[in-house]
């Protein structure tokens, strides 16, 4: 079975105190430590979670945004979600984290909250 990459990177939000993690392919098990090394390196004010390059996550990727979102909140910081497709919200429901964490359709509509 082929590994499936992900790639990982913060950029600079539009405004000061805000990061955008872009996050690129599947998010699974044997990969989700890329992402949760990159969202732990820096607690910013606000980050937003940029999953349009995401077109698949299993239950390890969703664990780590639950955990960062965990300690976003005792931080008094903001997680948002932006660019969810249709198969990744599927999990955010059954999971309930819809309920939790804002969504978006895009970044710049995440960046104007």
């Amino acid at each position: 079975m082929q590994q499936e990459t992900l790639a990982v990177e913060s950029l600079a939000g539009s405004s000061e105190g805000t990061r955008i993690v872009r996050v690129t392919g599947p998010v699974l098990l044997n990969n989700f430590f890329a992402l949760k090394g990159e969202l732990e390196s820096n607690h910013t004010p606000v980050t937003i979670l940029d999953l349009t390059g995401v077109e698949y996550m299993d239950s390890a990727g969703m664990g780590a945004i639950i955990n960062y979102y965990v300690s976003s909140q005792r931080r008094g910081h903001k997680l948002i979600a932006a660019g969810v497709n249709q198969r990744v919200m599927e999990l955010f429901k059954l999971t309930h984290v819809d309920s939790l964490i804002p969504i978006t359709s895009t970044v710049q509509e995440a960046e104007k909250l």
